[in-house]
């Protein structure tokens, strides 16, 4: 038997296999895009379709095309999947080829474009809400799960305010309205209609989400600051210094079980989190006399953040952040009395300048003077 129906495909890049450090494979599965939605989140209901090394994403989906075989339980056979009308996803017109939900930019941002998509709590407010909020769904194809309790909850409470028992009158249509819009408040329990209908509306990524330390410090920032590193090692043909150095240095005392030298010197370009995480450890001590003072810098400050991102408790969250934000601008702290970040005035610097031995005594290193050396 072959079946022609909407799938959804998804597709990835991944590792293919343990014993090397990098060996990209492209992998695509398909879902059955007309089960429900608890059970498209079932590993059962995924089915793998290829995966392939060399072979390019938009390639993978010939296979696709060409159908997949799946079991049928209903009829008890193997059945083949045929997709078809591919879609090229939100960036379109219309959200979707089968319920046609959707038009141009310009209408779906417009408010009336915006409310003909979300406005079935309003038609549920209506007299014969039930028919047409029924009707809506099908010209629209939108049934939204996330909001589907309250909308259901307004349907059942207008038939019952509706209903009138014999010899007794109906009640006034708008104070039912009243009735409803009142339940409708409550049940939104202090959040907007958007926030209900899409809780990504009020989402902000950076304020509502954990830091992902593997790729926004290690395959981020750490990364690329290594990538231009190394070219400057490079450039100044000092590398192999820099590999002596990583040789011999001691990691005994050190959180650090990734430091093959051979091994990173080599494949430098496809270095992964865990040398990156070792490396942020001791470049200062290795690069302080081959690279220019403000790499140097660069690379202090890097590691006394990454020895802060890898807090696994922290009992003051002020001050833990406090000190990130020093450390991250350079020298910039939260000022009470004005409620603002402040940084060391133009006074100071010039006196610090001009008294380079009192700097030295707070530790502060950038202003021309050195220790007395004992004896002289």
């Amino acid at each position: 038997m072959v079946y022609a129906i909407l799938l959804i495909i998804f597709m990835d890049n991944v590792l293919g296999n343990l014993s090397k450090q990098w060996n990209q494979h492209h992998t695509i599965y398909m879902s059955n895009a007309n089960l429900l939605c608890e059970m498209l989140k079932k590993e059962f209901f995924v089915q793998f379709v290829a995966s392939l090394p060399h072979a390019a994403p938009m390639e993978l989906i010939v296979v696709a095309e060409s159908g997949i075989v799946a079991w049928d339980c209903k009829d008890s056979e193997e059945v083949m999947l045929i997709p078809y009308g591919f879609h090229a996803g939100l960036n379109c017109n219309y959200y979707c080829r089968t319920c046609d939900v959707g038009g141009t930019k310009e209408y779906k941002e417009s408010e009336t474009g915006y409310g003909s998509i979300f406005n079935q709590f309003e038609t549920a407010m209506l007299s014969g809400a039930s028919e047409k909020v029924k009707n809506f769904m099908s010209s629209t194809g939108i049934c939204d799960t996330a909001s589907a309790s309250i909308l259901n909850t307004l349907l059942e409470l207008g038939k019952k305010l509706r209903k009138c028992a014999a010899g007794s009158s109906a009640i006034p249509e708008n104070d039912v309205r009243i009735v409803l819009e009142k339940e409708f408040k409550q049940l939104l329990q202090g959040r907007k209609l958007n926030d209900v209908i899409n809780p990504l509306l009020s989402f902000n990524v950076y304020m509502d989400t954990l830091i992902e330390i593997l790729h926004t410090i290690l395959l981020g920032v750490i990364k690329y600051f290594w990538g231009q590193t190394v070219f400057l090692l490079k450039k100044s043909k000092l590398l192999h210094l820099f590999q002596n150095c990583l040789k011999t240095i001691n990691k005994n005392a050190l959180n650090a079980p990734c430091l093959n030298t051979d091994y990173i010197c080599h494949y430098k370009g496809s270095l992964i989190g865990k040398h990156f995480k070792s490396l942020a450890q001791v470049m200062p001590f290795l690069i302080y006399d081959l690279v220019s003072p403000m790499v140097l810098n660069g690379w202090t400050v890097i590691g006394k953040l990454v020895v802060l991102v890898w807090h696994t408790k922290i009992t003051n969250t002020e001050f833990y952040l406090d000190t990130i934000k020093h450390i991250a601008t350079g020298g910039y702290w939260y000022d009470d009395e004005i409620k603002n970040w402040v940084y060391t005035g133009i006074q100071v610097l010039s006196y610090l300048n001009e008294h380079p031995e009192q700097a030295w005594l707070l530790r502060l290193l950038n202003f021309g003077w050195s220790a007395p050396i004992p004896g002289e």
